[in-house]
């Protein structure tokens, strides 16, 4: 389920748009905003951005989806990739952009089209960064998971994990992919 927490904000430009996020770690919402900025040129909507803190557990909300117009934001639950938590305790221990790692890997990426797949439907995305530039060619995409769910962690303590997709609960995914339509962005870090 979903938090939504409202946020500080004062127009124009994203970097002054939000002073402060319930809930979003400073810095990683500061690198956030710095790379939504380097990357405005691509990015063709700029009224939601979407932030993965992966400095969490996987049991916490840690996709949080702020709206840059009025200053809302929610969280969701996230797996990471099984590849970035090869032990399985619930942590993302490292992110790594090689095929075939099966990991999470960190900076900003773009939301593309929509499609349904072997998880349902589900959204292409393109990485933006050299540490996530070959995103397409691994197929990391957005989709939601039977593994992802608050049952899940009731049972477990934790979330599975993915192959380093974006992967949501079910009752979550229209909601990030209402927001998140093509021409977004999503930034994943894990601050320290």
């Amino acid at each position: 389920m979903a938090t939504a927490v409202a946020i500080g904000i004062s127009p124009p430009s994203a970097a002054s748009t939000i002073t402060k996020a319930r809930g979003i770690s400073p810095g990683l919402l500061d690198d956030a905003l710095n790379a939504f900025d380097r990357h405005r040129a691509v990015i063709q909507h700029r009224d939601y951005i979407g932030i993965a803190d992966f400095s969490l557990p996987s049991w916490k909300p840690r996709f949080h989806i702020v709206n840059l117009e009025d200053g809302q934001s929610r969280s969701f639950l996230v797996a990471h990739g099984r590849g970035s938590d090869p032990a399985h305790q619930g942590w993302l221990q490292r992110f790594s952009n090689l095929p075939g790692s099966s990991a999470t890997s960190s900076g900003a990426y773009l939301t593309g089209s929509d499609y349904q797949g072997q998880h349902g439907l589900s959204q292409r995305l393109t990485g933006l960064d050299p540490d996530n530039s070959n995103a397409a060619v691994r197929a990391i995409v957005i989709h939601s998971a039977w593994y992802v769910s608050h049952k899940m962690i009731d049972d477990h303590g934790k979330l599975g994990r993915s192959e380093g997709c974006f992967a949501f609960d079910e009752a979550d995914l229209s909601a990030v992919m209402s927001r998140l339509k093509a021409g977004r962005m999503i930034y994943a870090a894990k601050p320290a």
